[in-house]
């Protein structure tokens, strides 16, 4: 295995996880650990600079439609993440709660303060894996591998119980399946970050007490088991159309 990956990813994982544990444990509130996620993304380009002179691209962000992916992903999630809070609240796992309007400037603050970890989170848990071209991993391998490592790059968040990691793990298979769909780490970005601003401002707009936290999250868990179902098929049925080829030719700039 390339021995600068190796260190890359260490540099990265070493910078991000310093931050989430700041952030969840250590000293939340404090500005040290956003500064710290930012350093995290920051340092990505060099990184990629140093592994093969192409900066942030050599992780998968890159694409000619690269604007439609993302916002197509953000869309799809932020659709998802309401159609999960209507079935918890059927299912009596959330209360409603009367809504508080957002002026623009915390929807905005919530716009960067969400889109800067899930793109960070992603080029850790996504990006080097997809560097490795997903071609030989094949759908299964790379989607697998990548939520496994995503899971576990949840390390302040290992003694939250079962229910959280196997969240976490199904957020991992529907994000992974959508970058090995695409061939670009945009489409799991544009996924994980609308999901998590859709969280973030409802938790805020809309704050209504959950009374199940484990039934909650079976229900996160089941709505990107549905996402990730989707994206399998979609790309069995354009392998069994094509002899697999219409995925290697939406690669055209593969990292």
């Amino acid at each position: 295995m390339n021995k600068r990956l190796v260190l890359g990813f260490l540099l990265l994982f070493v910078v991000y996880q310093t931050s989430e544990g700041l952030q969840t444990v250590f000293a939340p509130g404090n500005p040290l650990g956003p500064a710290l996620m930012l350093l995290a993304l920051l340092l990505a380009w060099p990184v990629g600079r140093w592994l093969d002179g192409s900066g942030w691209r050599a992780f998968g962000l890159h694409g000619r439609r690269w604007v439609g992916i993302l916002g197509g992903g953000l869309l799809l999630a932020m659709l998802a993440k309401l159609a999960a809070e209507a079935i918890a609240l059927w299912l009596g796992i959330e209360t409603f709660a009367a809504p508080v309007a957002l002026p623009l400037s915390a929807v905005a603050l919530l716009l960067v303060t969400t889109f800067i970890p899930s793109l960070a989170e992603d080029i850790l848990t996504r990006g080097f894996l997809l560097r490795l071209a997903p071609k030989p991993l094949g759908f299964w391998g790379y989607t697998l591998a990548s939520a496994l490592l995503y899971t576990a790059n949840h390390l302040w968040r290992l003694d939250w119980g079962a229910t959280e990691q196997l969240r976490l793990f199904c957020l991992g298979l529907a994000y992974g399946a959508a970058a090995w769909r695409f061939r670009s780490l945009w489409a799991a970005v544009g996924l994980h970050w609308g999901w998590n601003l859709a969280n973030a401002l409802l938790s805020q707009a809309w704050p209504g007490p959950v009374e199940d936290v484990a039934g909650a999250r079976l229900v996160s868990a089941a709505v990107h088991l549905a996402i990730f179902a989707i994206l399998a098929g979609w790309v069995r049925r354009e392998r069994g159309e094509d002899g697999g080829q219409a995925l290697a030719g939406n690669a055209s700039t593969s990292p």
